[in-house]
């Protein structure tokens, strides 16, 4: 990682949605790198994860249960700790449930975001000028606020213009939007983050890979919407949070980047993977998993195709992918295999 250019004075950072999947792995992947007092603010939703955090016991970490949607709470977060600077992973992500209920999505996602900008503006105009340019506002958000692609379209670039399909994607782009706007209009240094799909373990089991792995091991049926010929790029976690680490230290506020690993797959052959591994590193008793696949109805305004360009970031900030897909996957799986009493706890498989 390059020479340290923020976070020089040691102050405490705020994670909120830190005990979810990917702000758990950001916790110990910024651990890794400096040593400040991380203070993870999470409403313990039903994804969210109490005590699985790799906290090393050489670090400073605080756990705060609250929302952020709570502007009291928040406040008095702020003038207790001073942090330096906030990584929003605070969110509801999934899309089958923002078409059931989206007013929990726009709840989260846009007045959620809009309360933690607004409490951390309000925060940061009261510090020097010297502390003013060492804060950060990092709003992490999803490529699938740019949309559907062709198969041959281009990737979306950062300067893609937003067209989201789904009430989660549309709460996403919203709060996305504020961020800039907050920049543009106070010069509050936001930085918006877009990501492809992620993977690793840990992940809650409502998302594809978990679930095709789970479900296969518990002997219940694979559902792929539709024909399942969905386009998706697939991240490792780890990159993701390697990449974040990097914009949080030396991003230009006002910018956004976004972070894919050029690895683009289809929903179908995600699944059929899944089951090839598996049939080597847990054979069923009878028949292979893949005889477990089964086609459903397709989801209501599903997205073809999504395909980040993350060439800004790996020029700008010299990042790049370092996980192997396959191997990962391997792993990934194996994880799930040894950890079959943690991913049995859910139920929402």
């Amino acid at each position: 990682m390059s020479t340290v250019k923020f976070f020089k004075n040691k102050q405490p950072i705020l994670v909120t949605g830190g005990s979810g999947f990917i702000g758990r792995n950001f916790i110990q992947a910024f651990q890794e790198e400096f040593s400040n007092l991380i203070v993870n603010l999470d409403l313990l939703t039903y994804a969210g994860q109490k005590g699985v955090n790799n906290i090393s016991r050489d670090h400073q970490y605080y756990f705060v249960e609250g929302c952020i949607g709570d502007a009291e709470l928040i406040s008095k977060l702020f003038h207790q700790y001073q942090f330096e600077a906030v990584i929003n992973f605070a969110a509801e992500t999934h899309v089958d449930k923002s078409i059931e209920n989206p007013r929990l999505f726009l709840q989260s996602n846009i007045i959620g975001t809009f309360n933690m900008l607004e409490q951390s503006k309000l925060f940061w105009e009261s510090l020097s000028e010297s502390k003013k340019k060492n804060f950060r506002f990092v709003q992490i958000s999803t490529d699938e606020v740019f949309g559907s692609l062709c198969i041959n379209d281009p990737s979306f670039t950062e300067k893609s213009a937003y067209r989201p399909n789904s009430p989660y994607a549309a709460s996403k782009s919203s709060g996305d939007h504020l961020a800039r706007s907050y920049f543009k209009t106070f010069e509050f240094p936001t930085i918006v983050t877009n990501c492809s799909n992620n993977y690793g373990p840990f992940q809650f089991p409502e998302k594809l890979i978990p679930k095709m792995i789970i479900n296969a091991l518990n002997e219940r049926e694979l559902p792929i919407y539709g024909n399942g010929k969905q386009i998706r790029d697939w991240l490792h976690v780890r990159d993701h949070c390697k990449a974040l680490v990097c914009i949080l230290e030396n991003g230009i506020p006002g910018s956004s980047y976004n972070i894919g690993a050029d690895n683009e797959q289809t929903n179908l052959f995600i699944a059929n993977k899944i089951c090839s591994l598996l049939d080597d590193m847990a054979p069923r008793k009878i028949g292979k998993y893949s005889d477990l696949i089964t086609h459903i109805t397709d989801r209501l305004g599903h997205d073809v195709r999504y395909s980040v360009d993350a060439t800004k970031l790996q020029k700008e900030l010299g990042w790049s992918p370092e996980e192997d897909f396959l191997l990962e996957l391997r792993n990934t799986i194996q994880w799930y295999v040894d950890n079959q009493e943690w991913s049995n706890h859910f139920n929402q498989v």
